[in-house]
Protein backbone atom coordinates (compact mmCIF):
# COMPACT_ATOMS: atom_id res chain seq x y z
CA UNK A 1 0.00 0.00 0.00
CA UNK A 2 2.92 2.37 0.78
CA UNK A 3 4.73 1.68 -2.26
CA UNK A 4 1.59 2.37 -4.39
CA UNK A 5 1.14 5.68 -2.56
CA UNK A 6 4.81 6.40 -2.65
CA UNK A 7 4.29 5.64 -6.75
CA UNK A 8 1.58 7.97 -7.10
CA UNK A 9 3.14 10.62 -5.73
CA UNK A 10 6.40 10.12 -7.89
CA UNK A 11 3.94 9.81 -10.96
CA UNK A 12 2.13 13.13 -10.18
CA UNK A 13 5.23 15.18 -9.31
CA UNK A 14 6.75 14.08 -12.97
CA UNK A 15 3.21 14.90 -14.26
CA UNK A 16 3.45 18.49 -12.94
CA UNK A 17 7.21 18.90 -13.29
CA UNK A 18 6.36 17.56 -17.59
CA UNK A 19 3.55 20.12 -17.67
CA UNK A 20 5.44 23.01 -16.51
CA UNK A 21 8.49 22.46 -18.54
CA UNK A 22 6.14 22.08 -21.69
CA UNK A 23 4.43 25.74 -20.81
CA UNK A 24 7.74 27.09 -20.22
CA UNK A 25 8.72 26.01 -23.83
CA UNK A 26 5.17 27.09 -25.19
CA UNK A 27 5.74 30.55 -23.81
CA UNK A 28 9.34 30.65 -25.34
CA UNK A 29 7.70 30.13 -28.40
CA UNK A 30 4.67 32.15 -28.11
CA UNK A 31 6.95 35.18 -27.64
CA UNK A 32 9.40 33.98 -30.38
CA UNK A 33 5.83 34.48 -32.31
CA UNK A 34 4.62 37.98 -31.32
CA UNK A 35 8.29 39.18 -31.86
CA UNK A 36 8.22 37.71 -35.52
CA UNK A 37 4.54 39.54 -36.07
CA UNK A 38 2.62 35.91 -35.97
CA UNK A 39 0.45 37.34 -33.51
CA UNK A 40 -2.63 34.72 -34.25
CA UNK A 41 -0.29 31.59 -33.55
CA UNK A 42 1.16 33.49 -30.85
CA UNK A 43 -1.90 34.06 -29.47
CA UNK A 44 -3.03 30.26 -30.31
CA UNK A 45 -0.57 29.42 -27.96
CA UNK A 46 -0.88 31.52 -25.31
CA UNK A 47 -4.38 30.44 -25.11
CA UNK A 48 -2.87 26.92 -24.55
CA UNK A 49 -1.14 27.55 -21.87
CA UNK A 50 -3.92 29.20 -20.29
CA UNK A 51 -5.81 26.62 -20.42
CA UNK A 52 -3.49 24.30 -18.51
CA UNK A 53 -3.68 26.12 -15.82
CA UNK A 54 -0.07 27.63 -16.09
CA UNK A 55 -1.53 31.19 -15.46
CA UNK A 56 0.51 34.57 -14.80
CA UNK A 57 -0.27 38.37 -14.73
CA UNK A 58 2.89 38.28 -17.66
CA UNK A 59 0.90 35.37 -19.87
CA UNK A 60 -2.32 37.86 -20.08
CA UNK A 61 -0.39 40.45 -20.55
CA UNK A 62 1.49 39.17 -23.25
CA UNK A 63 -2.22 37.29 -24.96
CA UNK A 64 -3.65 41.00 -24.57
CA UNK A 65 -0.86 42.57 -26.59
CA UNK A 66 -1.52 40.05 -29.41
CA UNK A 67 -5.42 40.91 -29.93
CA UNK A 68 -4.74 44.44 -29.66
CA UNK A 69 -1.99 43.71 -32.36
CA UNK A 70 -5.13 41.58 -34.02
CA UNK A 71 -7.50 44.83 -33.30
CA UNK A 72 -9.67 42.43 -30.96
CA UNK A 73 -11.05 45.16 -28.70
CA UNK A 74 -13.07 43.02 -26.18
CA UNK A 75 -10.16 40.18 -26.03
CA UNK A 76 -7.43 42.75 -25.44
CA UNK A 77 -9.24 44.79 -23.22
CA UNK A 78 -10.09 41.35 -21.21
CA UNK A 79 -6.88 39.72 -20.88
CA UNK A 80 -4.86 43.77 -20.31
CA UNK A 81 -7.90 43.29 -17.13
CA UNK A 82 -6.97 39.87 -16.24
CA UNK A 83 -3.60 40.70 -15.82
CA UNK A 84 -4.13 43.23 -13.53
CA UNK A 85 -6.48 41.17 -11.05
CA UNK A 86 -3.45 38.60 -10.97
CA UNK A 87 -1.17 42.05 -10.65
CA UNK A 88 -3.00 44.96 -9.65
CA UNK A 89 0.61 46.72 -10.06
CA UNK A 90 0.97 45.27 -13.43
CA UNK A 91 2.01 49.10 -15.15
CA UNK A 92 2.83 47.56 -18.48
CA UNK A 93 -0.86 45.71 -18.40
CA UNK A 94 -2.37 49.10 -17.05
CA UNK A 95 -1.11 51.54 -19.57
CA UNK A 96 -1.88 49.24 -22.33
CA UNK A 97 -5.47 48.79 -21.27
CA UNK A 98 -5.43 52.57 -21.48
CA UNK A 99 -4.85 52.39 -25.65
CA UNK A 100 -7.06 49.66 -25.76
CA UNK A 101 -10.17 51.30 -23.92
CA UNK A 102 -9.33 54.00 -26.74
CA UNK A 103 -10.20 51.52 -29.51
CA UNK A 104 -13.78 50.92 -27.65
CA UNK A 105 -16.59 53.18 -28.68
CA UNK A 106 -18.69 53.31 -25.52
CA UNK A 107 -17.04 56.75 -23.46
CA UNK A 108 -18.74 56.01 -20.10
CA UNK A 109 -18.21 58.07 -17.41
CA UNK A 110 -17.97 56.81 -14.16
CA UNK A 111 -20.07 58.17 -11.12
CA UNK A 112 -18.36 60.58 -8.97
CA UNK A 113 -15.95 58.85 -6.22
CA UNK A 114 -15.35 59.86 -2.55
CA UNK A 115 -11.80 61.08 -1.35
CA UNK A 116 -12.16 57.57 0.18
CA UNK A 117 -12.81 55.87 -2.95
CA UNK A 118 -10.63 57.54 -5.05
CA UNK A 119 -7.89 56.33 -2.24
CA UNK A 120 -8.37 52.93 -2.25
CA UNK A 121 -8.30 52.39 -6.31
CA UNK A 122 -5.07 54.60 -6.34
CA UNK A 123 -3.34 53.02 -3.54
CA UNK A 124 -5.10 50.16 -1.79
CA UNK A 125 -6.21 48.27 -4.30
CA UNK A 126 -2.69 48.80 -5.84
CA UNK A 127 -1.75 45.76 -4.05
CA UNK A 128 -4.28 42.10 -4.00
CA UNK A 129 -5.87 40.99 -1.29
CA UNK A 130 -3.13 37.97 -1.32
CA UNK A 131 -0.55 40.88 -1.04
CA UNK A 132 -2.25 42.20 1.92
CA UNK A 133 -2.58 38.95 3.61
CA UNK A 134 1.43 39.09 3.32
CA UNK A 135 1.53 42.41 5.00
CA UNK A 136 -0.50 41.19 7.76
CA UNK A 137 1.63 37.65 8.40
CA UNK A 138 4.74 40.26 8.12
CA UNK A 139 3.41 42.38 10.91
CA UNK A 140 1.97 39.73 12.85
CA UNK A 141 5.55 38.41 13.10
CA UNK A 142 7.08 41.94 13.68
CA UNK A 143 4.60 42.68 16.73
CA UNK A 144 5.35 39.04 18.30
CA UNK A 145 8.81 39.65 18.09
CA UNK A 146 8.95 43.34 19.30
CA UNK A 147 6.35 42.50 22.21
CA UNK A 148 8.88 39.75 23.37
CA UNK A 149 11.78 41.89 23.17
CA UNK A 150 9.51 44.40 25.20
CA UNK A 151 8.85 41.73 27.94
CA UNK A 152 12.43 40.63 28.78
CA UNK A 153 14.12 43.47 28.33
CA UNK A 154 15.66 44.89 31.36
CA UNK A 155 16.36 48.78 30.64
CA UNK A 156 13.47 50.78 31.05
CA UNK A 157 13.83 53.05 28.11
CA UNK A 158 14.24 49.61 25.61
CA UNK A 159 11.10 48.59 27.39
CA UNK A 160 9.13 52.13 26.19
CA UNK A 161 10.59 51.70 23.13
CA UNK A 162 9.97 48.07 22.60
CA UNK A 163 6.33 49.01 24.08
CA UNK A 164 5.54 51.85 21.56
CA UNK A 165 7.08 50.05 18.49
CA UNK A 166 4.89 47.09 19.56
CA UNK A 167 1.74 48.72 20.19
CA UNK A 168 2.35 50.37 16.74
CA UNK A 169 2.81 47.15 14.74
CA UNK A 170 -0.43 45.89 16.37
CA UNK A 171 -2.46 48.77 15.23
CA UNK A 172 -0.54 48.66 11.84
CA UNK A 173 -1.81 44.73 12.08
CA UNK A 174 -5.41 45.34 12.66
CA UNK A 175 -5.25 47.65 9.61
CA UNK A 176 -3.68 45.29 7.27
CA UNK A 177 -6.51 42.58 8.39
CA UNK A 178 -9.15 44.95 7.81
CA UNK A 179 -8.00 45.61 3.98
CA UNK A 180 -7.19 42.50 3.35
CA UNK A 181 -10.28 41.05 4.47
CA UNK A 182 -12.25 44.39 2.42
CA UNK A 183 -10.20 43.49 -0.64
CA UNK A 184 -10.78 39.63 -0.14
CA UNK A 185 -14.93 40.49 -0.14
CA UNK A 186 -14.61 42.88 -2.71
CA UNK A 187 -12.86 40.44 -5.09
CA UNK A 188 -15.08 37.42 -4.60
CA UNK A 189 -18.77 39.20 -4.59
CA UNK A 190 -17.92 41.59 -7.35
CA UNK A 191 -18.19 40.10 -10.52
CA UNK A 192 -17.20 42.21 -13.55
CA UNK A 193 -17.15 41.02 -17.07
CA UNK A 194 -16.43 42.39 -20.63
CA UNK A 195 -18.53 42.70 -23.62
CA UNK A 196 -17.24 40.25 -26.85
CA UNK A 197 -20.16 41.03 -29.02
CA UNK A 198 -19.49 44.07 -31.11
CA UNK A 199 -22.95 45.22 -30.35
CA UNK A 200 -25.82 44.78 -27.47
CA UNK A 201 -29.09 46.10 -26.75
CA UNK A 202 -29.70 45.63 -23.32
CA UNK A 203 -32.99 45.56 -21.99
CA UNK A 204 -35.04 46.48 -18.95
CA UNK A 205 -36.10 42.94 -18.42
CA UNK A 206 -34.72 39.41 -18.78
CA UNK A 207 -37.34 38.65 -21.80
CA UNK A 208 -37.20 38.43 -25.17
CA UNK A 209 -39.72 40.90 -25.68
CA UNK A 210 -38.31 43.02 -23.36
CA UNK A 211 -37.80 47.48 -23.59
CA UNK A 212 -34.29 48.28 -25.10
CA UNK A 213 -32.55 50.51 -22.45
CA UNK A 214 -29.70 51.36 -24.28
CA UNK A 215 -26.75 49.76 -26.18
CA UNK A 216 -23.33 49.15 -25.59
CA UNK A 217 -20.70 47.35 -27.34
CA UNK A 218 -17.23 45.37 -27.71
CA UNK A 219 -15.13 46.17 -24.81
CA UNK A 220 -17.03 47.58 -22.39
CA UNK A 221 -16.58 46.72 -18.74
CA UNK A 222 -19.75 45.67 -16.99
CA UNK A 223 -20.39 44.57 -12.96
CA UNK A 224 -22.98 41.59 -13.00
CA UNK A 225 -25.45 41.93 -10.15
CA UNK A 226 -27.80 39.28 -10.79
CA UNK A 227 -28.42 36.26 -12.99
CA UNK A 228 -31.85 34.99 -14.69
CA UNK A 229 -31.58 31.73 -17.03
CA UNK A 230 -29.37 32.90 -19.58
CA UNK A 231 -29.71 37.09 -19.10
CA UNK A 232 -27.70 38.68 -16.90
CA UNK A 233 -28.27 42.09 -15.30
CA UNK A 234 -25.32 44.23 -15.47
CA UNK A 235 -24.15 47.80 -13.90
CA UNK A 236 -22.16 50.57 -16.24
CA UNK A 237 -19.93 52.59 -14.58
CA UNK A 238 -22.03 55.42 -14.92
CA UNK A 239 -24.78 53.75 -13.08
CA UNK A 240 -26.93 52.32 -15.67
CA UNK A 241 -28.40 48.46 -15.08
CA UNK A 242 -29.91 46.38 -17.38
CA UNK A 243 -30.41 42.80 -18.65
CA UNK A 244 -28.42 41.46 -21.90
CA UNK A 245 -28.33 37.62 -22.48
CA UNK A 246 -24.76 35.98 -20.98
CA UNK A 247 -23.04 34.54 -24.32
CA UNK A 248 -22.25 38.54 -24.79
CA UNK A 249 -20.30 38.92 -22.04
CA UNK A 250 -16.76 36.92 -20.56
CA UNK A 251 -16.54 37.33 -17.19
CA UNK A 252 -13.56 38.24 -15.48
CA UNK A 253 -11.92 35.09 -13.41
CA UNK A 254 -10.71 36.01 -9.93
CA UNK A 255 -7.78 33.65 -9.00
Amino acid sequence: MTKKIIWLITLLLTLNFTFAQNSETDFKQANALYKNGSYQEASELYEKIIASNEISSELFFNLGNCYYKLNKVGPAIYNYEQALVLNPSNEDASNNLIFAKRLALDRIEEVPKSVLEKFNKNYISKISFNGWAVVSIFLSFLAAILFILYYFSLHSTKKRLFFTTSLLSFLLLIIALSITYHQYNKNTNTIEAIVFTDEVSVQNEPTKNGEEAFIIHEGTKVVVLDEVDDWKKIRLADGKIGWLKSKNIRVLNVF
